[in-house]
Parts: structure tokens; C-alpha cells; sequence
């Protein structure tokens, strides 16, 4: 096994929470490395705008924010590894991770593989994204004063979404395929009652239409058998959330959708395993909250090992020992 590469703390993701998780391990003095089978940044680099994240009061990209997170990992040494994660598994306290590339041991390991939105696999909804088509009314609705978007769903997070875009637009289309709504009574009624927002009921998004920027959406409605076009600005997609944990060991607990428990120190239920950003069970996925998941992580990590490293019985860890650094 000597040609296996081995390091403190390994980090699968390149996202916020993958990217801060770095900056704090690697500014820590610790052996640091990022395993991307994507583009370095993960999936808010395709991201048009972002103007929400603390410290940039001028709009910028999604790719340019975390080009300036990688330079900061950058800056402390951080290793980066363009290859996709097979396998995990566990030697003792040691984390052996399985590449498209080769094999490597790890004394902690945080998961940042991220989720994402369940899509309606529809012609248009590809093309538009970031041009009209949005799966986060928290981060672009503001694009849209005095426009007309329309939102697709009728659960909780649909119907709120919609109340909350009604402080920016003109006229919200709720579109849902039945013919009651799945959201809590208290949301339905503040939907129901709210002047800006139309419900289209028993009706379902067959394409998105536009130019360069959408421009209308065509539905069908079920139950009348007619197909028609509605003039919007964006659509907001609200089918559910998937979590990327097609690699998470199995020994590692779920919540019942998917997504990883974590203490508040980001542990998982397997020793020295973290989790960190919208992998993770929790009710806001943000940059900004994927990064403090990231930070918290690495300091816990970095505890972690600092206190089986300072047991008497470091046995578990002999195939994880990292040469001192001169």
C-alpha cells in the first residue's frame, strides 16, 4: 500500500461547503484535499448572479465567487483532485477512499456532495436555466421586479415561494397538476388570499418557450384536454430536492428523504465522517449557510483527530500517519 496517497482531512465536493471546509482545514496546518468529479465549484458556478453573500455588495457570477473561494484554499496549500469518488470504506479509525484514479487514506473525511433540484425534464427547462428557469426564489427572485414568473408545485416550499415572490412581482402563476394543494392550511389561505397569485389547477408544464431569455411557458391542463400558452419572465421549478448521496457509506445515517444527520458539529453517526452543506438535513440550503456547515466541519475534524492523535492508543491511525512537515 505504499503507493497510496494519504492526508488529514478529505473533502468530496467543490462547492461552498467543500471550499470552506479547505480553507479552514488547510489554514489549520492540515494535509488538505479536494476530490471534484465536475467543475471545481460545484453546481452554483452556472449560477448568472449572486448578490446575497456577505462581502460582495456587487453583483457577481456564480463561477466568479468561487474562483475567489478556491484562490483563498489556494493560498493555504490546499491539494485538488479532478476525479470522481467510487467507493468509501473504513480500516479502523482510518478513512480509505476509492478514485476513478486510484486510492487514498484519510484520517477524517467530510462529505460536500451537494443535492439537486428534481427537474421537470421538459424541452426549454435546460436551455433557460439560469435564463429564466430557477429552482431558488430566495436566490433570484429579486431579478424579477414587475415581471410575471410562474411557480410549479403545490407543496410547502411551492406555496411559500410564491408568497415570497409576490414582494417583488407583479403576478405569480401557481401551477399545480391536481386540483388541491399540498402546502399547510395556514400557507394555502395566505396564497388563496394574496391579489398577486393565480392558481392554475389540474395543469402541468409541457415546455418552456423564449429566445434568448424565457418568454412564456406552454401547460396542459388534465381534466379540460387543452394546451395553452401562459406569458411569464421565469419559472421557478419546485418538484423536490434530491441529495447527491449515491457515494455515502452505508453506514451513515439518512433522514428519511435522503439527506445526511448531522450533529451541530457537523458529525455524522460514523466516527470521524462529517457532512456539510445542502447534503446535509436541514431546512436552508444557501451559499452562505453551506459555508458555515464547511467551517464548522473543519474545526471539528481537526479537534477530532487532535484528540485521538494525543490518545495513548494510536494503533487505529497507523495507516493514516501523515510525515511531519519540516
Amino acid at each position: 500500500m505504499n503507493d497510496v496517497i494519504k492526508y488529514d482531512i478529505a473533502i468530496i465536493g467543490s462547492g461552498p461547503a467543500g471550499l470552506s471546509a479547505a480553507i479552514y482545514a488547510a489554514r489549520g496546518g492540515l494535509k488538505t484535499v479536494v476530490f471534484e468529479k465536475g467543475i471545481m465549484g460545484g453546481q452554483i458556478t452556472v449560477t448568472q448572479e449572486v448578490e446575497n453573500y456577505p462581502g460582495f455588495h456587487k453583483t457577481l457570477s456564480g463561477f466568479e465567487l468561487m474562483d475567489e473561494m478556491k484562490k483563498h484554499a489556494d493560498k493555504f496549500n490546499t491539494d485538488y483532485r479532478e476525479e470522481e469518488v467510487k467507493g468509501i470504506g473504513l480500516q479502523g479509525l482510518c478513512k480509505v477512499i476509492e478514485t476513478n484514479k486510484g486510492m487514498y487514506h484519510a484520517k477524517t473525511l467530510i462529505f460536500a456532495t451537494g443535492a439537486h433540484p428534481r427537474k421537470l425534464n421538459v424541452p426549454g427547462e435546460d436551455k433557460f436555466y439560469g435564463k429564466g428557469v430557477s429552482y431558488c426564489a430566495t436566490c433570484d427572485g429579486v431579478f424579477y421586479r414587475d415581471k410575471a414568473v410562474a411557480v410549479v408545485g403545490g407543496g410547502d416550499s411551492a406555496v411559500e415561494e410564491a408568497i415570497f415572490l409576490t414582494r417583488f412581482v407583479k403576478k405569480v402563476y401557481l401551477i399545480h397538476r391536481r386540483d388541491k394543494l399540498r402546502a399547510v392550511q395556514i400557507i394555502q389561505e395566505r396564497a388563496f388570499n394574496n391579489p398577486k397569485i393565480e392558481i392554475i389547477w389540474d395543469s402541468e408544464v409541457q415546455e418552456v418557450n423564449g429566445d434568448d431569455f424565457v418568454t412564456s411557458i406552454t401547460i396542459y391542463n388534465k381534466k379540460l384536454e387543452k394546451r395553452s400558452k401562459v406569458p411569464v419572465d421565469g419559472i421557478f421549478i419546485y418538484a423536490g430536492i434530491l441529495p447527491n448521496n449515491e457515494i455515502i457509506e452505508s453506514r451513515i445515517e439518512l433522514d428519511e428523504a435522503g439527506f445526511v444527520k448531522v450533529n451541530e458539529d457537523m458529525h455524522t453517526n460514523v466516527p470521524g465522517i462529517y457532512a456539510a452543506g445542502d447534503i446535509v438535513s436541514k431546512k436552508l440550503r444557501q451559499v452562505i449557510t453551506a459555508a458555515a456547515d464547511g467551517a464548522i466541519a473543519a474545526w471539528s475534524a481537526e479537534k477530532w483527530i487532535t484528540y485521538h492523535e494525543d490518545d495513548d492508543d494510536t494503533t487505529e491511525f497507523a495507516t493514516c500517519e501523515i510525515p511531519q512537515k519540516k
